[in-house]
């Protein structure tokens, strides 16, 4: 076991947890939605919306805290953050919640997403807000998606090291595996074959349909109270064990071309400081729930987050190690590519699942999940246990 200290080490816990219904379209708005998944995540713990004294969310959400406050009924607020760079956000307001009770600037803390990405505008089209980024010298050369930025690194990972499309393929059977099992997830009842898998469109080379996540409606939430309260609560507490968040020297997000070495993104020094505050380490973790925008992301975060040696992310996923009964059961509820894409909080819910013994994929005997956001951005992790 690695030896570790911290402040944050199980100095609270995720008490309650709720969500939407996730589907291609919603009818309601926005706002509604993330009122719904707060309400139903403060039921699951047994508390009053009054006692909400603390909210964290991202950067692109588009319902601020006045609105939910007042919609929901909330207290006086002491602390609110919200979260840069889209999915690499998603564990980091988990952790903002977590340092503001630890610090006693709040007691009990909502964080939540809330999207309508399905049926909604998709954040790459608006040239103008693109531009000004680093993006400027890759946009007008045609990668003009996240999936055409992502199928570069995917191409250079392959030529270093061998990876094929097999080896995607089992991180996409893995997840989609997974969600057959989950009645929640958009594909439960939507078997996937690698037959299927090979012979599906092309979105942006060596990426095929498969290997991008889906495009959701819906919305999630969690709740966050002090280690001493989650005893008194309603549900199982899950410890925030350790958490970190990482924007790496000379990063650029999606496009990590400028560093010298563009394969090793966020999730190497994300995992540095998750280890080092952690009394655990790679091999005591028991399920994963690693972000998976598109299946390569999670071969480097297999490398990153220290389960597997440099390059050999691919050859981990053989034999079925992804899978319930594998080295390392990913995704459980069936993940961004086959369960819901809402910026990775969903990742979140699944691993406070796990740990309460609730799963619809339950590992058996879990007591320690790992959850990260996404790769090629800056990004957050959090070590959550039992």
């Amino acid at each position: 076991m690695a030896a570790g200290s911290g402040a944050l080490k199980d100095a609270t816990a995720v008490v309650g947890i709720g969500q939407t219904p996730f589907a291609k379209r919603l009818p309601e708005d926005e706002r509604t939605l993330a009122c719904r998944a707060v309400l139903a995540a403060l039921d699951d713990a047994g508390i009053t919306p009054g006692e909400v004294d603390a909210l964290a969310s991202y950067t692109m959400e588009e319902t601020d805290e006045v609105e939910l406050a007042k919609a929901c009924g909330f207290g006086d607020l002491t602390f609110f953050s919200k979260v840069g760079f889209g999915g690499g956000g998603s564990c980091a307001t988990v952790a903002h919640l977590a340092a503001a009770i630890a610090t006693g600037q709040a007691s009990v803390g909502v964080a939540w997403r809330s999207r309508k990405r399905g049926s909604g505008p998709r954040p790459w089209t608006n040239t103008t807000v693109q531009l000004p980024t680093p993006a400027q010298w890759t946009r007008p050369f045609g990668l003009l998606r996240p999936a055409d930025e992502i199928a570069m690194l995917t191409r250079r990972y392959m030529h270093e090291y061998g990876a094929t499309r097999d080896h995607l393929f089992n991180v996409a059977l893995a997840c989609r595996n997974r969600a057959n099992q989950n009645p929640a997830a958009i594909m439960y009842d939507r078997p996937l074959t690698r037959e299927m898998y090979m012979t599906s469109r092309w979105i942006s080379e060596p990426l095929c349909l498969f290997d991008n996540c889906l495009e959701t409606d819906g919305a999630l939430a969690c709740v966050v109270v002090s280690a001493e309260r989650a005893r008194d609560c309603r549900r199982r507490p899950v410890y925030v064990h350790s958490a970190a968040q990482s924007l790496p020297a000379q990063h650029h997000g999606m496009v990590n071309y400028w560093n010298d070495d563009p394969l090793t993104g966020p999730a190497w020094s994300a995992a540095r400081h998750l280890w080092k505050h952690s009394d655990l380490a790679p091999e005591d973790v028991d399920v994963a729930q690693i972000y998976d925008a598109f299946t390569p992301l999670v071969l480097l975060s297999l490398e990153g987050y220290g389960f597997c040696g440099r390059g050999e992310g691919g050859a981990f996923t053989e034999g079925g190690a992804l899978e319930t009964g594998g080295l390392l059961p990913l995704n459980t509820g069936g993940g961004g590519l086959s369960e819901a894409y809402v910026h990775g909080f969903n990742l979140i819910n699944e691993g406070v699942r796990q740990l309460r013994g609730t799963s619809t994929a339950q590992v058996p005997g879990a007591s320690a999940c790992l959850v990260t956001a996404g790769e090629g951005v800056p990004t957050s992790a959090l070590l959550l246990r039992s």
